[in-house]
């Protein structure tokens, strides 16, 4: 046990250890140059841990490891309960049916078309070709590190997906706003959408809110329509995952009861603090608590999940990523391409629809 008299110490100490890295991962991450790229402090925490894992790691005592696995399964599950302050239902309904719509068919599709490919052609194992396809689907490195306890998938492939979701990610915010003034642009683009329904495919397509939100402000006058349809659209992405995953451990349950037998008891898997991330969105949307608290919790827990992510970089050595090749590219690419074509499509579709 984390907190036995045995291994309090070096939990406690873990835990102080990660928070030192988090809280620089956090300074570098609000300097004005980190802010323009629209880099979270989440991505600087997994990249400073993965460094320490591969440079310092034997420098300090063993006893730690238990605070830095605490921070990286513990602390993780908490913060992401309360990652539901940040939505509310009243948001999803704003956007209405279309912003719906475009979520749940480029989530499952995008979720669908990775697993796919990462296991059947690129020959990727369950685990990293799920957890890369979550990242593209869902909401980035949030995603990934929620969909990890689900899968009890090791640290390292964590942290494969994670590099997935920073690379087209970050492709995807400079690619867009090229996009949208050469081709897309109401005025002027042979592929026109209104500002409203850029801000729809934006949300509906791109990896991480920071991204998300940084795009419309990279478009020339920054329509207010596009800023918030991207927004509420993406954030009706992010409590997607809630019933994502839960479908998700009920289909690895029937899967393990399959391979086992039908004479052996598989325990359902659900991941509880799904629901409750559910239940705290609930709760956010009645509005009791002011926003000014509600603010401070969100700072709080981008904090917490900084810790995770460094936490999970601290365990993530590089002779671990050996016999994995140029698969995840591959298959992160292929969403890719479906993210930017297939979503481009689909929104069309469903705007013309609804």
């Amino acid at each position: 046990m984390a907190f036995s008299a045995q291994n309090r110490q070096g939990t406690i100490s873990g835990i102080l250890f990660v928070a030192i890295f988090a809280a620089a991962a956090t300074m570098i991450a609000n300097m004005d140059f980190m802010k323009s790229l629209g880099i979270s402090p989440l991505v600087i925490g997994i990249v400073m841990g993965i460094f320490y894992a591969n440079t310092l790691h034997n420098q300090i005592p063993s006893a730690w490891g238990t605070g830095i696995t605490f921070s990286a399964k513990k602390i993780l599950r908490f913060a992401i309960v309360f990652y539901g302050f940040r939505i509310t239902f009243q948001q999803i309904m704003d956007v209405g049916m279309e912003g719906f719509m475009v979520s749940l068919l480029m989530l499952s599709s995008t979720f669908f078309i990775g697993t796919y490919l990462g296991q059947k052609i690129f020959k990727m194992d369950r685990d990293t070709s799920m957890l890369t396809a979550a990242g593209a689907s869902v909401c980035g490195a949030a995603a990934v590190l929620a969909t990890e306890p689900v899968l009890k998938a090791e640290g390292h492939k964590t942290a494969v997906a994670v590099s997935m979701v920073v690379l087209f990610g970050t492709i995807s915010m400079f690619l867009y706003p090229v996009m949208y003034a050469s081709f897309i642009e109401p005025a002027t683009g042979f592929l026109h959408m209104s500002p409203q329904e850029f801000g729809i495919y934006v949300g509906g397509t791109i990896h991480e809110v920071a991204q998300v939100v940084a795009v419309p402000a990279s478009v020339q006058g920054t329509p207010t329509d596009m800023a918030n349809a991207a927004v509420i659209v993406k954030m009706t992405r992010v409590i997607m995952i809630a019933p994502m995953l839960i479908i998700l451990g009920i289909y690895l349950s029937m899967q393990a009861k399959k391979s086992g037998g039908a004479s052996e008891k598989v325990k359902l898997v659900i991941p509880w603090f799904a629901v409750y991330f559910i239940m705290m969105a609930g709760f956010n949307s009645l509005q009791i608590v002011p926003q000014n608290i509600v603010d401070v919790i969100n700072e709080v827990d981008t904090f917490l999940l900084t810790m995770a992510m460094t936490a999970l970089g601290m365990g993530t050595i590089f002779a671990k990523f050996k016999g994995l090749g140029l698969a995840p590219l591959y298959t992160a690419g292929a969403m890719f391409v479906w993210l930017v074509i297939g979503g481009f499509i689909i929104t069309k579709f469903v705007v013309a629809t609804f």
